[in-house]
Formats: structure tokens, sequence, C-alpha cells
């Protein structure tokens, strides 16, 4: 059979046309594959959750020292140093833990008359902080008064680190499953399937710092008693939050 040029010429140019056609599908595909699948990444609801435990406090922080003044620098240093070590040796005796001086001060004394500065002595104190259960702390710190110790700067109350880790791995649980209840009310709401978790952000699990016990004085004015000093913890706040953000 004999075709002519014409019907051949036709023929290859339709073929071209659907290689075209084909060609051109491919590519607009190809275009849009992209803008699908960022879209559909772009359909997800981010919910931030927050979980508060809290942990009981049964150990106290304590900071105390010995303070003295005299005429003479030698004179006043010799006392501080002879009573801290009764106070160290006292503490090391009740094996109290994270002992470790803090503050050692010596500093003259002067007295002012008409403008002019006379000097009238010296001071000089001896500071040390140490861990203690606090169910012993008021026994020791009473032992510590009659050791030599004549300040007490500051007690405050902390839970142990083990509890506080198991703390906040509740406070995390707690915190995960308030953001999934946000993200169930919400999907809930605008009648969206839920997806899968696709990303999983933990903004923090801590504790506040050590709560502090506020009445040093009648502390000190116990101490001179016969009766043990009261000292009594408390709890202590642990927090945690998860950001989560789910597609749809």
């Amino acid at each position: 059979m004999i075709h002519s040029t014409s019907s051949i010429d036709k023929s290859v140019s339709w073929h071209r046309f659907k290689a075209l056609l084909i060609s051109a599908g491919l590519l607009s595909l190809t275009f849009a594959n992209p803008v699908l699948a960022q879209e559909k990444m772009m359909r997800t609801l981010t919910v931030s959750g927050r979980g508060t435990e809290m942990v009981a406090t049964t150990i106290s922080q304590v900071r105390l020292g010995v303070e003295a003044q005299g005429k003479t620098a030698n004179a006043v240093q010799q006392e501080v140093a002879r009573r801290s070590n009764a106070v160290i040796n006292l503490l090391k005796a009740r094996q109290v833990d994270k002992l470790e001086t803090t503050g050692i001060n010596l500093n003259p004394s002067y007295q002012y008359d008409n403008g002019k500065q006379t000097l009238t002595g010296y001071s000089a104190s001896n500071i040390v902080s140490f861990r203690i259960a606090t169910e012993k702390a008021g026994t020791l710190l009473d032992e510590a008064v009659k050791a030599g110790a004549s300040r007490i700067d500051g007690v405050s109350f902390i839970a142990t680190d083990e509890a506080i880790a198991a703390t906040q791995k509740t406070a995390l649980r707690e915190a995960i499953q308030d953001a999934q209840a946000q993200a169930d009310a919400v999907f809930s709401a605008l009648n969206f399937t839920k997806g899968q978790i696709v990303s999983i952000q933990v903004n923090g699990a801590s504790a506040p710092p050590p709560r502090p016990l506020e009445d040093f004085q009648n502390m000190r004015a116990s101490a001179a008693s016969k009766a043990p000093s009261p000292v009594i913890g408390g709890e202590q706040e642990v927090q945690a939050s998860v950001t989560l953000q789910i597609s749809y």
C-alpha cells in the first residue's frame, strides 16, 4: 500500500502532539505534587499542654555561721576559727550532706564623731551551708548554736533529686494528656479527622527554687530554749509543658 507524503506527515504530527500532551501532563503533575505535599503538611494543629505536680520537701538547705567582734583582727579571727571548727566538727559528726564554706569575712569597725573616723575594732564571720533531713534540722540547729554558731542566714526546703525526677515524669505525662485533650476538642468542634502527631516539643520540666523559711528571728529565739527548734517542710511544685503538632 502506498501512502502519500501528506498522510505520513499528518500521522507524525499527531504522534508528536500526543507526546507533547503526555509530556505536558507529566510536567503538570510534577509541579503539582510539591504543592499538594506542602498543602498537606500545612494542615496541622499546634497545641501546648501543661502539667503540675506537688512533691514533698524532705530536705532542709541550711546556711549558718559564726561571727565575733573584738579589738584586734588577730583575736577576732582566732575566735571565729575556734568556734567554726567546733560547729563544722559537729556537722560532720551528724553526717550532713553537701557541707561547704560559703563566706569568710573580716572587716574593721569604725566610730564616727564630728566627721572624724576612729577604728574601734574588728568583726569577722564564717558561713557554711549544708543539707539535712528536715525531721532532723531543728535538733541540729540547736546543737550548732550550743557549739558556737551565732547566726542562721537561711533555711529552705527541697525534695530529693529522685523524688523530683519521678514527679517531673508524671508532670510531663499530664502535659501530654492536656495537649491531646485540647486537640480532640478542636477537631471535634470543627468536624475534622485527627491524624498523626508529626512533631513533639518538650518545653521543659522543672522545679522552682527551694521554698525559704521566713521567720528566722523566732527560730533563733527558740534555739536558745530547751525545746527543739520547730522546722517543718512542705511541698514543692514541679511544672512541665509540651507542644504537639498534629496533622488532620
